[in-house]
């Protein structure tokens, strides 16, 4: 049976991704990667994601299954490809995404890398997605059977080489069965709460960190309106992102929505709430997954956050290797509407039903407000 690595955070879902393998008769062994800065503070015992003691609770249920568990010490490439980009985005008045800077740089790069240089066959984790293979061979991300878990959103980086190599166990399953097999296989962490903030910031404000990192984020200046008039002033670019309403400080009955981070001046452009919608946005960092590359218009529904739904969109290619998405205008037929608060910085995942086609890092998102002459939107490509 093939050898398969498990990366065992410490939670609910990690731990039945390597029950149901054991059970399945593989030859498992965990592995948790130690990522926690010694300069964050830890809450609860450091149990939540990627905390001290998280460590303690996966080696609980390696126990608890008979299996090898291994710590691996990754900080410092967790501190260097993650929470410094984390803080370099802020500076640069983008909204990072730290979960798919993970995946990408640790988990599915470094990890993956590190498990199958030890003669491994394979690595598996908690994530809620599905690997198929297409009619012409290539490896599918697919969404998973619980749509309120499903994390297809935050791999749609993963390619085609690190596909051929993942089992996602829990995929399959809603997260009241894997709580279920959690209790019935007398797993240590069956009841262990969810992970809700990012892992690197216990205390909920990410800002502690951007500060340390990027102080130059962190510096108070001007709030202009889309007129060019200063409105007040904000308390440093990282304390907001684009369609952000809370925390302006601005008078005024009417409220003021940010439509745009300009880190070069240093300031927030603010705008009415009508001005924060994408009618279309140009997204990098393209990665094609279903597809080999996209050499025409396209119709799919896209996704701008990991807990916004999906919204019918045409992308199509351009000649930089980015791609150009364009939305459904606000008053569009069908009762279609372009989506609000589209951030650079964050990532969009493209999908054709079940069947996830690609990702990428929204660039630049034009604004309803900016007058810019847009692309008509056919609503034939639906």
């Amino acid at each position: 049976m093939p050898r398969v690595a498990v990366a065992m955070s410490g939670g609910v879902d990690s731990a039945v991704a390597a029950a149901l393998l054991v059970a399945q008769g593989h030859q498992v062994v965990g592995f948790t990667m130690n990522l926690w800065p010694t300069w964050v503070p830890q809450t609860d015992g450091g149990h939540g994601c990627c905390g001290i003691g998280a460590i303690d609770d996966a080696r609980s249920v390696a126990g608890a299954l008979g299996i090898p568990h291994y710590v691996l010490n990754l900080r410092s490439e967790f501190e260097r490809e993650v929470i410094g980009y984390f803080a370099a985005e802020y500076a640069r008045g983008r909204t990072p995404n730290p979960c798919i800077a993970c995946n990408r740089a640790i988990k599915f790069s470094l990890l993956l890398r590190r498990v199958l240089g030890l003669e491994m066959d394979a690595l598996a984790t908690g994530h809620y997605a599905r690997i198929g293979r297409g009619a012409d061979g290539r490896f599918q991300l697919l969404r998973a059977v619980d749509r309120h878990k499903d994390q297809s959103y935050v791999l749609s980086c993963l390619t085609q080489e690190q596909l051929s190599h993942l089992i996602f166990p829990v995929g399959a399953y809603t997260k009241p069965q894997i709580r279920a097999i959690a209790r019935q296989a007398g797993l240590p962490v069956a009841d262990k709460p969810d992970s809700q903030e990012i892992c690197f910031v216990p205390t909920g404000d990410y800002t502690d960190v951007v500060s340390r990192l990027a102080p130059q984020a962190v510096r108070p200046g001007p709030i202009y309106d889309l007129d060019g008039r200063r409105l007040g002033e904000h308390r440093g670019l990282a304390h907001f992102t684009i369609g952000q309403r809370r925390g302006l400080g601005l008078a005024g009955t009417a409220p003021w929505f940010v439509v745009e981070i300009d880190a070069g001046r240093n300031a927030l452009v603010v705008g009415d709430r009508a001005s924060v919608r994408c009618p279309e946005l140009v997204a990098g960092q393209v990665n094609w997954i279903a597809v080999a590359s996209l050499d025409r218009e396209r119709a799919v529904t896209a996704r701008i956050r990991h807990a916004a739904a999906d919204i019918p969109a045409v992308v199509g290619p351009l000649e930089d290797g980015r791609v150009l998405v364009r939305f459904p205008p606000p008053d569009g037929p069908h009762g279609l509407e372009a989506p609000r608060a589209a951030a650079p910085g964050q990532a969009i995942a493209f999908y054709d039903d079940e069947i996830v086609l690609g990702g990428a890092v929204i660039d630049e998102v034009k604004s309803a407000s900016k007058g810019e002459k847009h692309g008509e939107w056919h609503a034939e490509h639906h």
